[in-house]
């Protein structure tokens, strides 16, 4: 189980645009790595779009964002264009990156229980160490979870 302060796992994936992305294309910055379950679904919508809205502020403040899911490049693509992301949506079909960051378990809906994506945030300093973990996630109010609106 991964906890502040770890190193963050090391990963390899593909965004919506076809571009190769790794932990360490982000040495130096700080990364926001969202995880979330599935494109256009009314939680997987409402958190992308607050990091969207709050995409400038993360900027200014020296972070990069890029959201995991197990959805195709297609489906990112799509998903980003429909609701004019600007950050990379990675592709991660086999699961590597999802259970490297343990963000793949058990889930229950409706009295149904099965295996899927753990909606989950991780905040990286720029020395690839986990500063902060969210797991709780506020889909609609997400941005000031990651970084509360008082920090500037």
């Amino acid at each position: 189980m991964l906890k502040i302060g770890d190193k963050a796992p090391d990963f390899k994936g593909t965004d919506q645009d076809g571009k190769v992305l790794s932990l360490s294309s982000f040495s130096g910055k700080n990364l926001v790595i969202y995880f979330y379950p599935k494109d256009n679904t009314p939680g997987c919508t409402a958190e992308a779009c607050d990091l969207r809205d709050n995409y400038d502020r993360f900027i200014s403040l020296g972070y990069e964002v890029i959201g995991v899911s197990k959805d195709s490049e297609k489906s990112h693509k799509g998903f980003a264009e429909k609701f004019s992301l600007p950050f990379s949506l990675i592709s991660d079909t086999e699961g590597k990156i999802v259970e490297a960051y343990d963000a793949w378990g058990e889930k229950k809906f409706m009295g149904r229980t099965y295996m899927g994506i753990i909606r989950k945030t991780y905040v990286v300093d720029e020395n690839g160490t986990i500063t902060d973990i969210i797991d709780k996630v506020d889909t609609k109010n997400h941005s000031a979870q990651i970084i509360p609106p008082t920090k500037q």
